[in-house]
């Protein structure tokens, strides 16, 4: 069944034992004014088809877009959301209350049902309408949006740190493995020596001693060269082998 509408006092009327929020907060707080710059009722019309005529009422709307926002805003988790909004009078004051509330007025777990019965392409109003505070304050220009900049996350993955010694083995190893593969016999194959000088370089420069293991690293672009050197002499005459 579609949500009912927050319950909300009438202009200037007071509760005799409690106050009201917009007495207790600093109304020129951000939240409070993007409150008053956000069309709330949007948020009605374009979720509100997703119910069914009859059942038991859904959560208002408004608290549920609200909670999504400062989740979003505030980089939070949904258990966080909810924990803060009960300490925060600025979260409630954002959220449509009147009055500040000790408990909440919805379970945990129905942010996550909220956001499933919604979907993923619906959720986008709630961004549109975020732009949309955002250029009737006159914070942003509609030039502004043109362009988007999007700043991913670098994820680690399973690949090992490139060092010099570590770049100059491996083509001594590829190159033995594909002269072997294609039948190219080689003058000699580095690859004993190539193993031995890795490892001095990492046992010299945990040592601390840089320039014996650059003599080392020296050594290793010789041999290097030296493998290129002999399979490109001897593939000389099968041009099936070269690279164009």
């Amino acid at each position: 069944m579609r949500p009912s509408p927050i319950a909300t006092p009438a202009e200037g009327e007071s509760d005799l034992f409690r106050n009201r929020l917009d007495i207790l907060i600093d109304m020129r707080h951000e939240l409070v004014r993007l409150a008053g710059l956000i069309d709330w009722k949007r948020f009605d019309g374009a979720f509100g088809e997703l119910y069914a005529e009859k059942g038991r009422p859904g959560l208002p709307t408004r608290p549920m877009a609200a909670l999504h926002l400062l989740k979003h805003a505030r980089g939070l988790l949904d258990e966080q959301t909810c924990a803060q909004w009960l300490e925060n009078a600025y979260f409630q004051y954002f959220s449509g209350e009147t009055y500040f509330q000790a408990k909440l007025p919805l379970d945990r777990t129905s942010m996550s049902v909220w956001r499933g019965r919604i979907g993923p392409e619906r959720l986008e109003a709630l961004l549109a309408e975020t732009l949309a505070a955002a250029k009737r304050a006159g914070a942003a220009e509609p030039s502004q949006m043109r362009r988007v900049t999007i700043d991913t996350t670098a994820q680690t993955k399973a690949i090992a740190h490139p060092s010099d010694s570590h770049l100059l083995t491996r083509p001594i190893e590829w190159l033995n493995r594909l002269a072997k593969k294609q039948g190219v016999a080689l003058r000699q194959s580095y690859l004993r020596l190539g193993r031995r000088a890795r490892r001095e370089v990492a046992r010299l420069m945990q040592a601390g001693a840089r320039k014996q293991a650059e003599r080392w690293l020296r050594k290793l672009r010789t041999w290097t060269g030296r493998v290129m050197r002999d399979i490109a002499r001897k593939i000389a005459d099968r041009p099936e082998l070269l690279i164009t």
